[in-house]
């Protein structure tokens, strides 16, 4: 049987997006593809105007995200079956891992701790996490996830990512000591 080269074009293709469309290979792809985040110039940073939120840990104590004002604040709304967000968790706990004592780290979702906890103990994370009890504020609020939010002590959102990144970079981590300074 002789295959033409449009028939084995065809093919290759329909294998290519196969891959694509596969979750662990989709996964690789996109941590593949994610870099560091951009910061906002500061003329075009907004201020955060409320800290009304209230948060109850799963895994962690409850917050009253007023409990957040003037520290440097790391906020990533995220789901277990979302490939973007499960791509790139690896680079965000590493982060955590290193700054988990000198910035406030809030990973948002509205799943439930057991899906939550299995999905933990199955990729080795530990992550803080929290279901809001309160209206996200406007300013954090976003359709897609992961959402992701540095903001600096002066409340001022300094990284406002939607879609995945590489939060381990270099450039995050000098963001971060710069902030924390």
């Amino acid at each position: 049987m002789k295959f033409s080269k449009k028939t084995i074009s065809n093919i290759v293709f329909v294998i290519i997006i196969g891959l694509l469309l596969y979750p662990p290979t989709k996964v690789y792809f996109i941590r593949l593809i994610s870099f560091s985040p951009s910061v906002i110039t500061d003329d075009k940073q907004e201020k955060l105007t409320d800290y009304n939120w209230n948060l109850k840990g799963l895994n962690t104590a409850n917050i009253d995200f007023n409990e957040t004002k003037n520290k440097v604040v790391f906020i990533n709304f995220w789901a277990t079956w979302c490939p973007p967000c499960i791509a790139e968790m690896p680079s965000i706990q590493k982060l955590y891992d290193d700054y988990k004592d000198k910035v406030t780290f809030v990973f948002v979702s509205n799943e439930n701790w057991t899906v939550i906890d299995d999905f933990y103990i199955k990729n080795s994370y530990n992550l803080p996490t929290y279901n809001t009890l309160s209206k996200v504020p406007g300013q954090l609020k976003s359709n897609s996830i992961p959402a992701t939010f540095i903001i600096d002590k002066k409340g001022n959102i300094i990284t406002d990512k939607k879609g995945p990144a590489n939060w381990n970079s270099a450039k995050v981590r000098e963001l971060l000591d710069e902030l924390i300074k």
